[in-house]
């Protein structure tokens, strides 16, 4: 079985944190030796630790997991730079306006990768009053479908959530709309520039 954090995590957590393994311990309530042997490969913190070990490295349950704490260094946002998520699991969609660390069912999920619309996934665009009117003829079955639409613009995001068997369309007001992007459930995201 993988192990799900690794002695050199949490030595190097440890360590950027200004703590020793003594230190570590004691926020623990367990004994420096049981870290020195986590940081070893000689054992694993019990599950049940996981979150207080996060809390006393001063980091959440996923940075731990990943072992790089994220740090915000986006200090003026670009909304072009934005990020879709879907769970395999429930598929719950997400968003982030920029790189994310972003988790679902207790999986980390790796931000979709849009490709250009290409012949079978053409996103239409058209203006209907103050509207895009946007569509795409894609199969709508059970299995087989266009799980959203999406509107980015450098002032924010217009999403609209679709469902098996609906009709993949969706109306977003035209408000400096950059990108429109459509996720196919069995090929991925789409994109097309305005």
């Amino acid at each position: 079985m993988d192990q799900y954090v690794t002695g050199n995590t949490i030595c190097k957590l440890r360590e950027e944190k200004g703590l020793t393994q003594e230190q570590l311990a004691e926020k623990l309530f367990v004994s420096s030796k049981t870290i020195s042997k986590w940081e070893n490969g000689h054992g694993f913190p019990d599950i049940s630790l996981i979150e207080p070990l996060a809390a006393a490295l001063g980091i959440s349950v996923i940075e731990l997991f990943s072992g790089e704490e994220i740090r915000n260094t986006n200090k003026s946002a670009n909304i072009l730079r934005s990020r879709f998520y879907v769970c395999p699991l429930c598929g719950n969609v997400l968003f982030s306006s920029g790189e994310a660390v972003v988790s679902c069912c207790g999986i980390t999920l790796p931000a979709l990768e849009a490709e250009d619309c290409d012949g079978e996934h053409r996103i239409s665009a058209e203006v209907v009053e103050d509207e895009y009117y946007v569509t795409m003829h894609h199969p709508a079955t059970k299995t087989h479908y266009l799980s959203f639409f999406a509107a980015v613009s450098d002032m924010g995001v217009q999403f609209q959530k679709l469902y098996p068997e609906s009709t993949p369309e969706a109306r977003f007001k035209i408000n400096r709309i950059k990108w429109l992007y459509a996720y196919c459930n069995h090929h991925g995201l789409f994109r097309l520039k305005l």
